[in-house]
């Protein structure tokens, strides 16, 4: 199992952790997400899903609802 991290700019509004939990969660490979105080912690399967994959989703999911990734 992988875990991705992603930093947004400001904290998730129920609906949208909510949708976010839904879509990437849904996705085959993916174990589990985490949506709280500001960031994202997907668990996934590399055997399953390429890291590539679960990032590029992840962050344009995140895009897509209103809110930007903080780059490290």
């Amino acid at each position: 199992m992988t875990k991705a991290y992603f930093k947004v700019q400001k904290q998730f509004c129920g609906e949208c952790s909510l949708a976010l939990r839904r879509f990437i969660g849904g996705m085959d490979g993916v174990i589990a997400v985490d949506v709280e105080n500001g960031a994202v912690a997907v668990d996934f399967d590399e055997r399953k899903i390429p890291e590539e994959q679960v990032q590029k989703l992840t962050r344009d999911s995140i895009e897509k609802l209103g809110y930007r990734v903080e780059e490290d």
